[in-house]
């Protein structure tokens, strides 16, 4: 397949920016386009949204196993994708590898945990089971309630934010193009009496940009965009998530592990903050914070980690995951030639980047999708 002579993609968060970088450094001309910043300005959108966690084993459920290879080839990758991406940006992304405790306070909660033990253990995850004083030696200051804990040593973590910070220096780095504060008012398709083709993008300033490849990253926003055929329109929501974030003291700090209570995560950053998320909310698109998100956090927290009684909130906030309409991402072409998807990853984006970004700049390069990917196309939406 020939070079396209450009790729625009529509989204700055950690896909569409991965995907760019990966593009970028090969020599390929890219342009990101981003409806806000990259960084804080980009909230609710669901990179600076989130807390970075990359486990799925502990996450895996009953349902879901089909996605479970790529979630688990993405981890994989994220060692060395974090080391380049570190050498390219000077930036520490905090990828950590101290693993996951998933903790059980009461006797329903060591019921549901050892069946999910079992389940998880079936699909071949290496996981331990911990008493609850096996749990507290790992972790002090956990609840003295603790009865039973999973601990995951392969699920690690990332600080995203650090993360998208980089990707930024490092895609500008290679001979990237990035457009931020520009919104994409709409998607430019041929048609005609040959098959449809995109060819660019309008910007709502009026301006016109051609391009015969076009990436849609835009997560929770990516159905929105106007121009897309209703073959080519991906099935993708926003899932509002709220989050909360403590200071701890960093010597020592009150956790090393990340951590999953009832209802409830927290992950601790090598800063001292204490990230707490995250309620699921089909709520639209409405950002806000309430008081019942917030109240309940703190009590799940607090129920599993009670030393943070007197700890400072230092940051509270809501993102927008971007769920499909199976809750797996979408990636690869369309019925739209050029038109490529790479979005509705809900709540495994960060964890998917290295994938997304590796198996869609491939697919751009060489025209041919990636084996590890093909499940997961637009088409499984229209069988039938």
């Amino acid at each position: 397949m020939q070079r396209p002579e450009h790729v625009l993609i529509v989204g700055g968060g950690i896909c569409g920016l991965g995907i760019g970088w990966e593009l970028a450094r090969t020599g390929q001309p890219v342009t990101v386009l981003e409806r806000g910043e990259v960084g804080p300005g980009s909230l609710p959108a669901a990179t600076w949204a989130a807390a970075g966690m990359l486990a799925p084993q502990v996450e895996a459920e009953p349902g879901e196993e089909s996605l479970l290879p790529l979630l688990l080839e993405s981890r994989a990758r994220w060692a060395d994708f974090s080391r380049e991406l570190q050498e390219a940006s000077g930036i520490d992304v905090g990828y950590r590898t101290e693993g996951t405790l998933v903790v059980a306070v009461d006797r329903d909660q060591a019921e549901r945990l050892q069946f999910q033990y079992e389940f998880q253990r079936s699909l071949g995850l290496e996981l331990s089971w911990l008493s609850g004083r096996e749990a507290r030696q790992r972790e002090p200051h956990l609840t003295r309630h603790v009865l039973a804990a999973i601990y995951s040593p392969l699920d690690h973590q990332v600080d995203n934010r650090k993360v998208i910070l980089a990707l930024r220096k490092a895609f500008l780095a290679a001979g990237g193009t990035l457009r931020e504060r520009t919104q994409v008012a709409e998607v430019l398709v041929t048609t005609g009496d040959s098959a449809p083709r995109v060819c660019g993008v309008r910007l709502q300033s009026g301006e016109t940009l051609s391009a015969p490849v076009v990436v849609i990253a835009a997560g929770a926003w990516s159905a929105g965009l106007a121009g897309l055929p209703p073959e080519a329109r991906p099935p993708v929501r926003p899932v509002k998530g709220q989050m909360i974030a403590l200071q701890m003291p960093t010597d020592p700090p009150l956790l090393r592990h990340v951590i999953w209570g009832r209802d409830v995560y927290l992950v601790p950053r090598e800063d001292g903050r204490l990230l707490i998320g995250a309620t699921v909310e089909e709520k639209g698109f409405d950002a806000r914070l309430t008081a019942g998100g917030v109240y309940n956090l703190l009590r799940r927290a607090w129920e599993t980690l009670p030393a943070i009684d007197e700890l400072p909130i230092v940051e509270t906030w809501a993102g927008l995951r971007p769920g499909s309409r199976d809750d797996a991402p979408i990636l690869g072409t369309t019925p739209v030639e050029g038109l490529i998807l790479a979005t509705g990853h809900y709540r495994n984006g960060i964890l998917l980047a290295p994938v997304t970004a590796q198996a869609i700049s491939h697919l751009i390069r060489t025209g041919e999708t990636p084996e590890i990917i093909r499940p997961f196309g637009l088409q499984r939406f229209q069988r039938g």
